[in-house]
């Protein structure tokens, strides 16, 4: 199987199946110079990990990443070499068991009948390759990313679980991290709670909708027609599992606006260029334009679940199949750090294509 790779400059290649025995990632095109440890890795891994409270699947995955290679300790600091960063996570806590009963079947909203049909062959333990267990080591190039461009600010929020929406006049950036569903508006919580608690109880999940802003970046990054910084974001975006929408600045809402209301209009100020406000997201024709890059993505509802539904088996049969192991009742709350991950990767990697071809 191909297609592993994402990046052009800064690349990473991802490796293992959800029960193998590791997962893995190999980075490369990270400049020399750089302090990076292990430290600097899991503080990312640990905001995305499994079984750290009940909203999230309870798989008890403690997720230590080792850096394999493509560092090197000078003057008792550790060092990136310019060469590729190998890391690895071992699995802890696989029950492969769970899915000797779906082996043969199709799980609905799954890849399992495209993923057979294609190769021949599918590992059902989780869902093998295609699953979410390969995001950690998304989150671990992503803290590599952000080492690349540090003034670059990054933070990822759930501002949609199922039909429940925030009250934007409520944002409070403080308390994302105080919650276990990165929610900016403390007013949802309640509420999310209980919509989750309701649909643990029936065996049941829902789709989110995140929302990731990049603040400090700079003018210029991305090129016109097939180098675009929105169209390497909506590849990024997308590739992540469960998505289904992605979109930049006002989005699909753009559409309901009139070009007067739409366009950012802009003004000097202090002798520089200065924008009344950002409905195009931070990107102009595929360039970063100077504002917060906005990027808003939808998470499906999870499909394994435990009613049941049905399916057709490997023989073609008509079934019927309940999903039994480990899931989370919304995928979404832990896609908020592997979005943030992703849109690092693009943007580490057009900063070092913008530096190549322009030299700043």
């Amino acid at each position: 199987m191909s297609h592993n790779s994402f990046g052009h400059i800064f690349k990473f290649t991802t490796w293992g199946e959800s029960h193998g025995k590791a997962i893995g990632c190999v980075v490369d095109g990270t400049p020399p110079m750089i302090e990076l440890t292990e430290k600097d890795i899991q503080l990312w891994l640990d905001k995305r990990r499994p079984g750290q409270n009940q909203y999230t699947s309870p798989r008890n995955e403690p997720d230590t990443v080792e850096i394999l290679s493509g560092v090197y300790i000078e003057e008792k600091v550790q060092y990136t070499t310019g060469t590729p960063i190998s890391m690895i996570i071992y699995n802890k806590d696989q029950k492969s068991g769970d899915y000797d009963d779906t082996k043969e079947k199709f799980r609905p909203g799954h890849a399992d009948y495209t993923y057979l049909s294609k190769y021949g062959i599918r590992d059902p333990r989780g869902g093998g390759r295609q699953s979410a267990r390969e995001t950690a080591m998304r989150v671990a190039a992503g803290a590599i990313a952000r080492k690349i461009i540090p003034k670059i600010e990054i933070k990822g929020a759930l501002v949609q679980l199922g039909d429940l929406k925030i009250d934007r006049s409520k944002w409070d950036n403080n308390f994302i991290d105080e919650n276990p569903f990165w929610c900016p508006d403390k007013s949802s919580i309640k509420n999310w709670e209980d919509k989750i608690n309701s649909l643990v109880a029936e065996g049941d999940s829902c789709g989110a909708v995140i929302e990731v802003v990049a603040k400090n970046v700079p003018v210029g990054l991305g090129a016109p027609i097939y180098g675009k910084l929105d169209s390497d974001l909506g590849s990024a975006i997308m590739s992540i599992n469960a998505v289904k929408g992605v979109e930049i600045g006002n989005g699909f809402e753009a559409v309901s606006l009139k070009g007067s209301e739409n366009g950012d209009e802009m003004r000097m100020k202090n002798d520089k260029p200065v924008f009344l406000s950002n409905n195009s997201g931070g990107i102009l024709g595929g360039i970063s334009s100077g504002q917060d890059i906005v990027v808003r993505f939808a998470v499906k509802p999870t499909s394994s679940i435990k009613k049941e539904r049905k399916t057709i088996d490997k023989s073609q049969n008509d079934t019927e199949i309940t999903t039994k192991g480990r899931h989370d009742p919304c995928v979404g709350i832990r896609a908020v750090p592997v979005g943030e991950a992703m849109v690092a990767c693009v943007l580490a990697d057009h900063f070092l294509r913008n530096r190549a071809q322009i030299g700043s």
